[in-house]
């Protein structure tokens, strides 16, 4: 989930194994699921039909998902990836270096495994910065990608003009702010805060407050530092893939003509790039614009 979940916090303070079990969210589309146990990620796969991954952001579970996922596996073979770490999850090999290519490696072998040949990806936030880098590393891996409010530089969201370079120092802090939470009850203030910063209604900032206090503070820490310090602008003129851009606006913040601009220029060396707005919401589309959410990714789908 969660770009904004250190901002928050400094305001505020492989072989898979396969298994049968029972649907166990409101996911599920049928009597008996799979799980697919990686290194880096678990995959949870419902449906027939033609493939698509889901991919959820920064300490966010599969659940972001559930909106949409049963209607969806009506029609498709749908696999909800889960960071490891997240979600009440064990870490697994989270508590290293290397997450955000750990899940690309972990996905690359997911569709080589199932021979799921070019499926469609969508990824928010963190996941939707995965599925840019999976579309570059492995081409032939990705047949479209929908990319739910991320940049391929969160710097640029917070620090304009910045480069990994000299977002390094808050990188750090944050990584080890977040870190220092491992162990200990999660603040309900930061909670609270990190609910306000990315969603609008209450419904939706009650979810995104109980995903932070499940998630492991130190996988997020370590996340959150790889994604600031992963600039994918230079490479988006080698991504062939279509993408699709969904980006969030209010009128409060200075609407769509405020916001479209910096996804534009920021996805600008992208070949094939879309960027849709979708107003009256915060950074979790899905949860704030259901409706909205579930067309877009309908005509995303269909297109």
């Amino acid at each position: 989930m969660i770009r904004r979940l250190a901002f928050a916090l400094l305001a505020t303070a492989s072989i898979p194994m396969i298994v049968d079990f029972p649907a166990a969210h409101a996911a599920a589309a049928s009597a008996q699921t799979t799980l697919i146990q990686m290194d880096h990620i678990s995959v949870q796969v419902i449906g027939k039909g033609s493939p698509v991954i889901l991919i959820p952001g920064l300490s966010s579970p599969r659940a972001v998902w559930d909106g949409v996922a049963p209607e969806l596996a009506k029609g498709h073979s749908v696999y909800l990836v889960q960071v490891n770490g997240f979600g009440g999850d064990a870490p697994g090999a989270n508590l290293q270096p290397g997450i955000l290519d750990g899940m690309v490696a972990d996905l690359h072998k997911l569709i080589a495994d199932r021979k799921l040949g070019r499926p469609a990806v969508v990824g928010h936030s963190l996941g939707g910065l995965v599925t840019l880098m999976l579309a570059r590393v492995h081409p032939g891996d990705v047949g479209k990608a929908l990319i739910v409010d991320a940049l391929p530089f969160v710097g640029s969201a917070f620090f304009p003009g910045s480069t990994v370079e000299s977002v390094k120092p808050q990188a750090e802090a944050m990584r080890a702010q977040m870190a220092g939470l491992y162990g200990q009850p999660f603040p309900a203030a930061v909670g609270q805060a990190i609910a306000r910063q990315n969603a609008l209604k209450p419904e939706s900032q009650a979810k995104v407050a109980a995903w932070s206090a499940q998630a492991d503070m130190r996988v997020s820490g370590q996340a959150i530092y790889e994604d600031l310090q992963t600039d994918l602008r230079p490479q988006l003129k080698d991504i062939a893939t279509p993408i699709t851009v969904l980006v969030p606006w209010t009128a409060m913040r200075g609407g769509e003509a405020a916001v479209l601009p910096l996804y534009k220029g920021e996805y600008a060396g992208a070949p094939h790039v879309t960027v849709i707005g979708v107003g009256d919401s915060g950074h979790f589309i899905m949860l704030d614009q259901p409706a909205a959410f579930q067309a877009a990714l309908t005509a995303f789908l269909a297109g």
